[in-house]
């Protein structure tokens, strides 16, 4: 089968197994891959350790060559899913008693979960018809050697725009990706070119200036990170303007312009859960182990932990200036959990204060 007989095949099958968009991107130094270590030498990934894994040579893993990793690499097979829901953006709600999760983490099932299907049946397929034991592949979501929104712009699925999402020019950034190393010389896609242009809505919506320069985000100010992945007390510089969320951020990509006219998808998987669209502060300050559990099951919330999540509504509390929250946070001034009763006593502050 001709390279490029097999690139338009491999693409149907992802169209076939759901996905929106596919393309093929060249095992190379990219490099923006280069770019990666320093990134990570200059602290701008924050406390997430996992993104400083090396191999036996000391290099990064996600920023080392694929060749190294993989000495049969040829192709990587890139796949990508909208999984955006007709329902408002955060930059249109503003309900002081409600806080804002942000819209990736809606979802009925845990997107890596659901992507990972999909290229699981894609990579299945495609031993079918070459041959099981003719060709190597390996299917990745966020968890593999490799910095998915590089190789995604360079198998033209879009470009990787100032705010550092990969934004397509018809469907918008409501995108998961999800890669397929294979060992097929395949004819690779034109890169995306950029069409951001002059524009910086994103880096001027940003609360917390998280932007250090256009396509560069310093993680320590960003406001998916505080609330997800930052454990312990957030700086208190960050909680005035982290407002209403208390999981991830949706800023930047609600006021692209890209986004504006964006589709929303019909899949199933991606409608929201009840209740996680805006939902109540004072429900999410005092959720139980039991009922976080049964509720965020298989849900991506869950990496922020039941603490977490509770320390990012009392401080969303504080920010909203609603007095008839002060008792849930009157409540919570004695939690065990230092970070927890620390938001609350903040909350009071900030509460007493605006009254």
């Amino acid at each position: 089968m001709q390279a490029n007989l097999q690139s338009e095949v491999i693409k149907q099958l992802a169209i076939s197994a759901g996905f929106d968009l596919a393309g093929i991107a060249p095992v190379s130094d990219f490099p923006e891959l280069a770019r990666f270590p320093q990134w990570i030498a200059d602290g701008h990934a924050g406390e997430m350790k996992y993104l400083e894994s090396r191999d036996e040579s000391g290099k990064l893993r996600r920023a080392a060559s694929l060749n190294s990793v993989f000495p049969w690499a040829r192709s990587v097979i890139v796949c990508a899913v909208n999984y955006n829901t007709a329902h408002p953006r955060s930059t249109e709600i503003n309900n002081p008693g409600r806080g804002w999760i942000s819209r990736y983490a809606w979802s009925r099932e845990d997107y890596h979960d659901s992507v990972l299907r999909r290229l699981r049946e894609v990579e299945s397929k495609l031993k079918e018809i070459c041959g099981a034991t003719e060709i190597e592949t390996r299917a990745y979501v966020d968890t593999g050697p490799i910095v998915e929104r590089v190789y995604a712009r360079y198998a033209g699925i879009g470009w990787q725009g100032k705010n550092t999402c990969i934004i397509n020019q018809k469907i918008g950034s409501w995108i998961f990706l999800g890669v397929i190393v294979t060992s097929l010389e395949l004819a690779p896609d034109l890169p995306a070119p950029d069409r951001c242009g002059t524009c910086t809505r994103c880096i001027d919506a940003c609360p917390t200036n998280a932007f250090v320069a256009p396509y560069q985000l310093d993680s320590n100010k960003c406001i998916a990170y505080l609330t997800i992945e930052k454990r312990g007390a957030i700086p208190e510089e960050f909680r005035e303007p982290i407002g209403h969320h208390v999981f991830g951020c949706d800023i930047c990509q609600d006021v692209c312009p890209w986004n504006r006219k964006a589709p929303a998808t019909n899949k199933a998987e991606f409608q929201p859960r009840e209740g996680l669209v805006n939902p109540a502060l004072a429900w999410l300050a005092e959720i139980s182990e039991a009922e976080f559990r049964e509720k965020f099951r298989g849900s991506p919330i869950k990496r922020t932990k039941r603490s977490g999540l509770r320390r990012n509504a009392l401080i969303a509390i504080g920010d909203s200036g609603d007095r008839n929250l002060m008792p849930v946070a009157e409540r919570a001034c004695d939690d065990p959990d230092p970070a927890i009763a620390e938001a609350a006593r903040w909350a009071i502050e900030r509460l007493t204060r605006r009254w």
